[in-house]
């Protein structure tokens, strides 16, 4: 096992299972892989590997656009996972503190809805998430000497998750968070948001155009997608085995095409 790791994620990723708690009960979630487990098998694909299950709308040739198979754990190993996500009195998910720089945590005021400072979350004893300031026009007027310096000075950080909403696309502020990870050479994952949000004609255009994007204009970033609902569940368990395994905590034989650079 490795030593614990730091690694930025957006305010949203970290919000996933508090959104499922204000959902009403008449919708359906799956918030354990026990649960998915007991579906029918074509509903189960549908939520674990909500990529494989748009593939499936391609014809035989375009298929190959997709990567699927990159990142392919079996369900046991997301089972596993699910482990290391659940709280517990030996593994304990909690905030520790705050920051607008790596050498001091200040007792700033926060709007509502909105990072404006970094915020660290212990997730037991696998890896620390750190909950990053969003880019674009909300962005904290410190956002560049905040974020910037972290990106570029903090050693053992593994693993940066840009989010995506994958309704419209990637933004040009997006973009921000994409060249910045590109300027420092660093590894990066894409987690498209909000997939229950789009019919499955629109959501795959989407997630063609950005999957071509992926592949054309960047370097650092994984090239498998990881689409995500915080309604429905899908995707989620995915991407926690996704997590588990980066981060030295899950021994998994996932990686099929490509091998991952950690």
């Amino acid at each position: 096992m490795t030593a614990p790791g730091l690694r930025p994620i957006t305010r949203k990723l970290l919000e996933l299972t508090r959104a499922l708690r204000r959902v009403n009960r008449a919708c359906s979630t799956f918030q354990t892989f026990a649960e998915v487990l007991r579906l029918p098998k074509r509903q189960m694909t549908k939520l674990a590997f909500p990529l494989q299950e748009l593939q499936r709308q391609l014809t035989p040739d375009a298929r190959l656009d997709l990567h699927v198979k990159i990142f392919d754990p079996s369900l046991e190993d997301i089972s596993k996972a699910e482990s290391v996500f659940t709280a517990t009195g030996r593994n304990r998910i909690e905030y520790l503190s705050s920051a607008v720089r790596l050498d001091h945590a200040p007792d700033l005021a926060q709007p509502e809805g909105h990072t404006k400072k970094m915020n660290f979350f212990k997730v037991g004893k696998y890896f620390t998430l750190v909950d990053m300031p969003g880019y674009g026009y909300r962005a904290p007027e410190d956002f560049v000497d905040m974020v910037e310096t972290y990106l570029k000075e903090r050693r053992n950080l593994m693993r940066t998750f840009l989010l995506v909403d994958s309704v419209v696309g990637i933004q040009k502020t997006d973009s921000i968070a994409i060249g910045m990870c590109e300027e420092f050479s660093l590894p990066y994952v894409m987690v498209l948001t909000k997939i229950d949000k789009s019919s499955k004609g629109h959501l795959l255009k989407q997630v063609l155009q950005i999957q071509k994007f992926v592949d054309s204009e960047t370097q650092g970033c994984f090239p498998q997608l990881f689409p995500v609902s915080s309604v429905t569940y899908s995707g989620i368990h995915l991407l926690r085995c996704f997590i588990a395994d980066i981060t030295g905590n899950l021994k998994t034989d996932g990686f099929g095409q490509l091998e991952l650079n950690t």
